[in-house]
C-alpha cells in the first residue's frame, strides 16, 4: 500500500481525490465535450508487432481497476481534479520508482472551461508537495509535447527545470511524439511547491 494513501488534498477551490466508480458519468461528460481540446495530447496504444495482440482502449470500468492495483502496489498514485465540487480532470502521479532513485512522474488534463483559472498548477502544486513531504519522493517529472502550450504554462508557473528533449518518447495521437522533460528534487522547494505557487500569484496581482 502507498504511504498516505488513498489520500485527499486540497486548497480553495481545487480538491485532489481518489478515482472512484460512481464517477463515471461525470467523467465521460467531461471527456465528451473536451474531446477535440484533449485528442492532441492523448496517450495511445501503438500498433502491435508482428504476430502481436490488437490491443484496445480500456473501458471506465476496466482503468478504475488498473489504477486501483497500481496504487495497491505503490506505483501510481491517481487522483481526480474537483473545481468549486465538480469534476473537471485527471491527475495521475505515475512510474513511481523506490531504491536509490525515488521518483515519480505527473500527468494530467483538465476541462477547457476551467483552463487558465489556476486550477492545474495548483493541482499540479499538491500532489507535487505530497509525494516529497509525505511519501518521501525526491523527484517529480512532467513530459510535455513541445506544441502542448497550455501544459508547458502549467510547468513554468510552478518553476520546473526544462532538462531536454526525448525523442519519439509517448505515442500520442496516434504517432511517436518528442517530449520535453521538466524537473523538480525535493531541495529545490524546500518551501513547498504550493507555496511558491501562491508567492507567484501574489506577485502578479495588480497593487
Amino acid at each position: 500500500m502507498m504511504p498516505s494513501w488513498p489520500v485527499v488534498l486540497a486548497d480553495g477551490d481545487v480538491l485532489l481525490r481518489p478515482m472512484k466508480m460512481r464517477d463515471q458519468a461525470a467523467w465521460r461528460e467531461v471527456n465528451r465535450r473536451n474531446r477535440e481540446w484533449l485528442r492532441p495530447w492523448e496517450a495511445t496504444v501503438p500498433p502491435p508487432g508482428p504476430g502481436g495482440p490488437l490491443a484496445q482502449r480500456p473501458t471506465y470500468r476496466q482503468m478504475v481497476r488498473h489504477l486501483r492495483a497500481e496504487a495497491n502496489a505503490g506505483r501510481m498514485m491517481p487522483f481526480v481534479i474537483e473545481y468549486q465540487g465538480k469534476l473537471v480532470g485527471q491527475l495521475t502521479v505515475a512510474g513511481i520508482t523506490w531504491g536509490s532513485m525515488c521518483s515519480g512522474h505527473v500527468g494530467y488534463w483538465v476541462d477547457s472551461a476551467v483552463a487558465g483559472r489556476g486550477v492545474m498548477p495548483t493541482a499540479v502544486a499538491l500532489a507535487v508537495d505530497h509525494c516529497f513531504r509525505t511519501v518521501g519522493l525526491h523527484r517529480i517529472e512532467v513530459c510535455i509535447r513541445p506544441e502542448n502550450g497550455p501544459s508547458r504554462r502549467v510547468v513554468e508557473k510552478l518553476g520546473f527545470r526544462e532538462e531536454g528533449l526525448r525523442p519519439r518518447y509517448l505515442h500520442i495521437d496516434g504517432a511517436w511524439r518528442d517530449h520535453l522533460v521538466f524537473a523538480l528534487t525535493a531541495e529545490e522547494v524546500p518551501e513547498g511547491l504550493l507555496r511558491r505557487w501562491h508567492q507567484a500569484q501574489t506577485r502578479r496581482q495588480p497593487h
